[in-house]
C-alpha cells in the first residue's frame, strides 16, 4: 500500500508534533542549520520529497527537522507530513 499524505498547510491550527515524519514539497533555495548558531547550508543536502522526521518545534511555524545528511530549519509550509498506512 501507498503512504497517504497529508499537506501541513492544510492542517491550518494544528502544530506538526514532535517525531512525524515528513516530506520536503519542491526544491529548497537553501537550507539553515538546526545548531545553537545557525549555518547557511547548500540545498542539495536535502533532496525534493526526501523524508524526515520532526525534532523541535520553533517560533513562527518554523520546525526542526532530521534528515539523513543533518538536521535544519524549515518553514511548515515547505512540508507535508507522511502517515505510514497499515500493512495488511
Amino acid at each position: 500500500m501507498s503512504d497517504s499524505v497529508i499537506s501541513a498547510a492544510a492542517s491550518a491550527g494544528q502544530p506538526l508534533p514532535l517525531g512525524a515524519r515528513v516530506r520536503v514539497q519542491g526544491s529548497l533555495s537553501y537550507l539553515k542549520t538546526a545548531d545553537p548558531m545557525p549555518m547557511l547550508r547548500p540545498p542539495d543536502l536535502v533532496e525534493a520529497g526526501e523524508v524526515g522526521e520532526v525534532v523541535g518545534l520553533r517560533a513562527l511555524e518554523q520546525l526542526a527537522v532530521r534528515f539523513r545528511r543533518g538536521t535544519f530549519l524549515l518553514d511548515a509550509r515547505q512540508l507535508e507530513r507522511v502517515e505510514d498506512s497499515p500493512s495488511n
